[in-house]
């Protein structure tokens, strides 16, 4: 591995560590379906809130899905280029991977249609072993592209930007709540972050098919949609550009960062963790998952124009956490999701700070077990 734009981001030029790098992540991917349904057990989230998040955790799988097709042969092929991926921040792909995938994703058919099908490659490859008694590279990395491609047509990857999506949850008198939900892969920290806002309308016309406000709540909500921006100064301005748009609820779930004694460079006391632990390859990582929750407690009526009111929602703040109005939150609550060995480090080590972490321990044998 060496460095690229900056000490913090680097490219993975081995086809041996690129590959063990994809690997892992694809096991993590998995697992966060699981905990997430372990959260709807543990009735922390409910049916509609696994069906928003898992939308974006198949994404996020199928996003590192497709990475690993694009990059297969680094270090093996000089055209196959190399990931960056941000080792101290997040230990995720950095933000203009992500970038260059939406761009490919834009191309992809055009690309297909000049290339041999994965059938040609593959008999090809078979002739160059057995005729020619060489290892057939250069067919390799285009098959590699070719998978790249039809993956990349098949859509639903996790995106830099996944644009709002409004589901109708019910109807109060004249108000119809709606729950919208959109993600971002934040470029400052190099994370995927999830969003819910439950909001009740009353508009004429419902949220997703009014033609004028659907679209400027979209953008409203995208251009706010950044990790140094509190809940409270997100919700606050959402609710006082759109005077029949009242939001009741608003969370934010931060996937990471990731941890990993062999591609990682973060200090802490988790650091030191997946050091005593030394687990075998595949387990060495842990991932920090973490909820902000903001919820409006009270509503007040203000003036507007000459003789108008509106509604406006008063948000609670954490009145426990000498922090809550820093925090700009309700509440927030991080977790820790591991593998058994490095959750038996965590455990012996016991360090300050990590006692109140909620921890879910994963296993290959499918299980998700919760711990305070």
């Amino acid at each position: 591995m060496n460095t690229d734009l900056a000490d913090d981001h680097f490219k993975l030029e081995d086809t041996r560590v690129t590959r063990r790098y994809f690997d892992k992540f694809e096991r993590i991917t998995q697992y966060l379906n699981k905990v997430a349904a372990t959260m709807e057990a543990e009735q922390r989230l409910s049916r509609n809130d696994i069906k928003a998040v898992a939308t974006y955790l198949v994404g996020l799988n199928i996003t590192f899905r497709s990475l690993a097709h694009k990059y297969h042969f680094s270090g093996r092929f000089s055209h196959a280029g190399q990931l960056t991926f941000d080792r101290v921040e997040s230990g995720f792909p950095v933000y203009q991977e992500l970038l260059e995938m939406a761009n490919d994703a834009l191309q992809a058919e055009r690309h297909l249609a000049t290339m041999p099908s994965s059938e040609e490659l593959k008999d090809q490859m078979v002739r160059a072993i057995v005729g020619d008694q060489e290892i057939p590279t250069k067919l390799q990395y285009a098959l590699s592209q070719r998978l790249y491609y039809e993956e990349l047509i098949k859509g639903r990857q996790f995106y830099a930007r996944n644009d709002p999506q409004a589901v109708w949850l019910g109807n109060e008198g004249d108000r119809r709540t709606f729950q919208i939900h959109w993600a971002v892969y934040d470029s400052q920290v190099n994370l995927p972050t999830i969003y819910l806002m439950d909001v009740e309308d009353t508009g004429r016309v419902g949220l997703p098919k009014d033609e004028r406000r659907w679209p400027e709540a979209q953008a409203h909500l995208m251009a706010q949609s950044v990790a140094h921006l509190k809940l409270l100064t997100i919700a606050k301005g959402f609710d006082e550009d759109f005077d029949d748009l009242h939001p009741t609820r608003l969370r934010r779930f931060h996937i990471g960062p990731m941890y990993s004694n062999a591609f990682t460079r973060q200090s802490g006391p988790l650091r030191e963790v997946l050091e005593q632990a030394n687990s075998p390859i595949g387990d060495d990582w842990a991932l920090v998952w973490t909820e902000e929750e903001l919820i409006a407690e009270r509503v007040e009526r203000v003036k507007s124009g000459w003789f108008g009111t509106v509604e406006r929602q008063i948000f609670a703040l954490d009145p426990f956490a000498a922090q809550g109005s820093d925090t700009g939150a309700t509440r927030m609550e991080r977790s820790l999701i591991m593998p058994e060995r490095p959750y038996q480090a965590l455990a012996e080590r016991n360090p300050p700070g990590f006692r109140d972490v909620r921890k879910f321990v994963v296993s290959d044998r499918g299980r998700v077990i919760s711990y305070r």
